[in-house]
């Protein structure tokens, strides 16, 4: 492969790796691939998350269009996150990775099988 079509292969990877680059951003999604959700509710559901990590994390994830982030003009403001047509399709893409890693993930390479036994 020359680099010309190395290159055509690697950008568009490399932007599909830089959506869940930051450490919250696969559970964001995930958590919204089940539906739309307000912002306690996605933190409650997230777990071990700061207010700050969620709150820059759906922003990265506003910014590059994955996630909608939709106000409610009540007192207080309610604010309410859904993924967008793109980060719905890249939904899809988690659900093959996952199914990649429960037929491969668990794999013990050969060589260090042949270590263990």
């Amino acid at each position: 492969m020359n680099i010309n079509e190395m290159q055509v292969c690697t950008i568009p990877i490399n932007a599909a790796l830089d959506v869940i680059s930051g450490k919250w951003s696969y559970y964001v999604i995930a958590q919204l691939c089940h539906e739309s959700q307000r912002f306690n509710q996605l933190r409650r559901n997230l777990g071990d998350i700061s207010i700050k990590s969620l709150t820059d994390t759906l922003r990265q994830l506003e910014k590059m269009d994955v996630v909608h982030r939709k106000v409610y003009p009540t007192v207080p403001v309610s604010v309410e996150y859904s993924l967008t047509r793109k980060g719905k399709e890249y939904g899809a893409i988690l659900s093959q990775m996952r199914l990649w890693g429960e037929k491969w993930g668990a794999v013990v390479p050969d060589d260090e099988e042949e270590a263990m036994g």
